[in-house]
């Protein structure tokens, strides 16, 4: 189970746990944030890309890589960016460095495309967390956020692969799937679609066009495959 922090709001005083992520490295250990318990939390105000990251070396192998910044939605309203001072410290019992991830269940198995670690989604972060924890658990690695900006959503990159977290209210269009498709193309590499909010008819006809595997993200930061791309890229993985 994950570890929890108590963090409290500095607008409405009230107290909330948070349970700290557990990042996967390329070399099969996790990794898991240092928040600093006597600093209190920012209050996320306005929005800027290079606040919503943070570098963090793996404590094991030491490679550097970079996770969604842990945040928290307060039931008031505010969303929370919690300061962290580093990773914590490798798992004494965990893998060694340098060898492969543990092997990825059977696509027959039950649960396989449960996320190893549930994350209770409140905040566009969180969706980014749980797309990155599914895509190492698929073996994907080295997943950072994408050098190319995308028009919607957050994009993420590793090796071959583009994806793209949709956190918004509105399903998914056809020029956003058709968007991810040419950037995907024109990089030689695949893609995949995470949606929150779903997909519109269209966008779904287009994505089986193209074969574009699309994704809904369920409140328990689970991927559920919608068309039969999916399908194939979860039995597939990496």
């Amino acid at each position: 189970m994950s570890e929890s922090v108590p963090v409290r709001c500095p607008a409405c005083r009230s107290e909330r746990l948070y349970a700290l992520p557990a990042w996967p490295c390329a070399c099969g250990a996790t990794v898991t944030p240092l928040v600093d318990g006597a600093a209190p939390p920012a209050v996320v105000v306005h929005r800027a890309w290079a606040e919503e990251w943070i570098t963090l070396p793996c404590p094991r192998c030491a490679r550097p890589a970079q996770w969604p910044h842990p945040e928290l939605g307060c039931p008031c309203g505010t969303v929370l960016r919690l300061p962290v001072t580093g990773a914590a410290p490798a798992d004494p019992g965990g893998a060694a460095p340098d060898t492969a991830p543990a092997p990825r269940p059977s696509p027959d198995s039950p649960g396989v495309r449960r996320n190893p670690h549930p994350l209770v989604i409140r905040t566009a972060l969180d969706a980014v967390t749980a797309t990155v924890l599914y895509l190492g658990a698929l073996g994907f690695r080295d997943v950072r956020r994408a050098d190319q900006r995308p028009t919607v959503g957050i994009g993420l990159a590793a090796p071959g692969l583009l994806a793209l977290v949709d956190p918004s209210v509105r399903p998914a269009s056809p020029r956003d799937v058709e968007c991810l498709w040419l950037t995907a193309m024109t990089e030689s590499a695949r893609c995949a679609y995470f949606s929150l909010a779903g997909y519109a008819d269209d966008a779904r006809t287009g994505a089986d066009r193209l074969g574009v595997p699309l994704f809904v993200l369920d409140l328990t930061g689970t991927p559920r495959p919608v068309n039969p791309a999916a399908d194939t890229f979860d039995t597939d993985g990496a």
